[in-house]
C-alpha cells in the first residue's frame, strides 16, 4: 500500500546553510530514512559532500542515513563512510573491480548494502549477488543532478526487479531515486517499489514538508498523524 511506502528525503535539495536544522525537519515531518547523495565529480559530473558532513548530521535524527556513493573507485572509501554513520551504502556495479567483494565489505562492517542501477543498465546485473544486497536503488535520471525528469523506461525495470526479489525470498529495499514527485511516485509504487527518494519534491515550501512527503504517499497531511 503507498502509504507504507518508505520516503528518503535528498538532502540535496535542502538548504545546505542550515542542514542540521533541515535534517531535524525532514525527521519529524514523517521521513523514514534521510537519503545522502555523495559525488565525486569524477563517477558523475557533479561534486557534493563527504565523510565529514555526514558524520557532522548523524546527531540531528536517528532515522537511517541511506548513503548513495556516486564515486569511483569506490572501495578505499567504504571504511571511512562507515565511520561517519552510514546505516546502509549504495554503490553502482561499476564503480569498483569486484561487485561482490564490495558488497561483503559493507556487510562486514555490520551495516546494510545497496546496489544502484543507472538507466541503462539491465535488471539481470543483480542475480549473482541478490544474496548480499539489501537495496536495489533504480536511478530514474541520469545521475549527477537533481531536478531532472523522469525517465519512464524505468518502470518496466521496477516491475522485474519486484519479481526477481520476489522470488528470492529476501527482505529487500526496492527504492527510486530521480525525478519522483506525487504522479510519478504512484506510478513507481504501482510498479513495485517499496521506498522513495525526492529532493525538489520534499523541500519545496518552508513549513510544507509533512504535506509534501504525504503527498509522495498519495495521502493528505492530515491523514499522517
Amino acid at each position: 500500500m503507498s502509504e507504507n511506502v518508505l520516503i528518503s528525503p535528498s538532502i540535496l535539495s535542502a538548504d545546505f546553510a542550515c542542514l542540521g536544522e533541515e535534517v531535524r525537519a525532514i525527521d519529524k515531518a514523517g521521513a523514514d530514512m534521510i537519503h545522502i547523495d555523495v559525488m565525486d565529480g569524477h563517477y558523475v559530473p557533479n561534486l557534493t559532500i563527504g565523510p565529514a558532513v555526514i558524520k557532522a548530521l548523524k546527531p540531528h535524527t536517528k532515522k537511517p542515513f541511506d548513503v548513495h556513493l556516486m564515486i569511483a573507485p569506490v572501495d578505499p572509501l567504504i571504511d571511512e563512510f562507515v565511520k561517519a554513520g552510514a546505516d546502509i551504502i549504495t554503490v553502482h556495479p561499476d564503480a569498483g573491480p569486484h561487485l561482490h567483494r564490495t558488497l561483503q565489505t559493507i556487510r562486514g562492517h555490520g551495516i546494510k548494502s545497496g546496489i544502484a542501477l543507472n538507466p541503462a543498465v539491465h535488471a539481470d546485473v543483480i542475480d549473482y549477488v541478490i544474496d548480499d544486497i539489501d537495496m536495489i536503488l533504480v536511478m530514474s535520471v541520469n545521475p549527477g543532478f537533481g531536478g531532472q525528469s523522469f525517465i519512464r523506461s524505468q518502470l518496466d525495470k521496477i516491475s522485474a526487479l519486484r519479481e526477481k526479489i520476489d522470488r528470492s525470498g529476501h527482505d529487500i529495499i526496492l527504492e527510486v531515486d530521480g525525478g519522483v514527485n506525487p504522479l510519478t511516485a504512484q506510478d513507481c509504487i504501482k510498479a513495485g517499489a517499496s521506498a522513495l527518494v525526492a529532493g525538489s519534491a520534499v523541500f519545496k515550501g518552508a513549513g510544507s514538508y509533512a504535506e509534501n512527503i504525504a503527498a509522495l504517499r498519495g495521502l493528505k497531511a492530515s491523514q499522517v498523524a
